[in-house]
């Protein structure tokens, strides 16, 4: 489904070293790292809002590394939501169909599936303002998938949220991911939130990738101190694994 390859990125004092990872078609990725990582350039770099220095990005064997954003099929869903304040509920969900000139049956029609989904139908007359931190982030995440992405990035979406709103939404976004089944890059640095939503987890640490696999693989058997440390687990046995260390340092 999507293919990073050998991304290289310099960004001020960022710096993106040969990140290399494969998505699966229907699958929810979670980048998992500490924060000042990478991690949302990672993000902006497969949306098309950066240009990489060195690499390339495949959708589907197709190398789309030089497209722009709007080509690209994706829906990106930010920490702060970005929400349009002076329009309504409605009128910020329906936003990028009528950009792409959907004919008001359409619109009409997946506005009504997409509120129902998200239980925020009695909000869409309502502005931004006059939202709870919640109900934003509902409003931000019907916004990007109303237009069938092929690919859902989400940006610390619960991270603003306080904790039962926080595990409310996250047991409402595995119900939503399994129902649409959108190929979904999550990038957080909550390890409980990781362990719940993904399927698999990559680590990333210092603008490197440094272990990919399943939440059990990745928190029971770290591939390095390193990696061990940062998700705070003390039965790591040194190995081989040190040979990360030594690279991120």
């Amino acid at each position: 489904m999507l293919s990073v390859k050998h991304i290289y990125k310099k960004l001020g004092n960022l710096k993106l070293c040969d990140i290399n990872f494969e998505v699966k078609r229907g699958e929810y990725f979670v980048i998992l790292g500490p924060t000042g990582t990478g991690k949302t350039v990672i993000l902006e770099t497969i949306a098309g809002v950066y240009n990489i220095d060195k690499g390339n990005i495949f959708i589907n064997n197709k190398d789309i590394t030089n497209l722009s954003p709007e080509k690209r099929n994706m829906g990106f869903v930010y920490q702060d939501y970005l929400l349009f304040p002076h329009l309504t509920v409605k009128e910020n969900i329906v936003f990028g169909l009528k950009a792409r000139r959907a004919s008001k049956e359409n619109i009409n029609n997946s506005l009504s599936k997409i509120c129902k989904t998200l239980r925020i139908e009695h909000l869409i007359d309502r502005k931004p303002n006059g939202l709870s931190g919640g109900e934003q982030q509902r409003v931000a995440f019907a916004r990007a998938i109303i237009t069938s992405p092929e690919i859902l990035l989400l940006d610390e979406v619960s991270s603003a949220l306080d904790p039962n709103t926080k595990k409310e939404f996250q047991v409402n976004l595995k119900n939503i991911h399994k129902k649409l089944n959108t190929t979904t890059i999550h990038v957080t640095h909550d390890f409980n939130e990781a362990r719940f939503l993904a399927d698999r987890i990559a680590v990333m640490i210092k603008g490197r990738m440094c272990q990919i696999g399943t939440p059990e693989e990745i928190f029971n058997n770290p591939s390095s101190k390193y990696v061990a440390d940062f998700l705070g687990n003390n039965n790591f046995k040194f190995g081989d694994g040190e040979n990360v260390k030594s690279q991120l340092l």
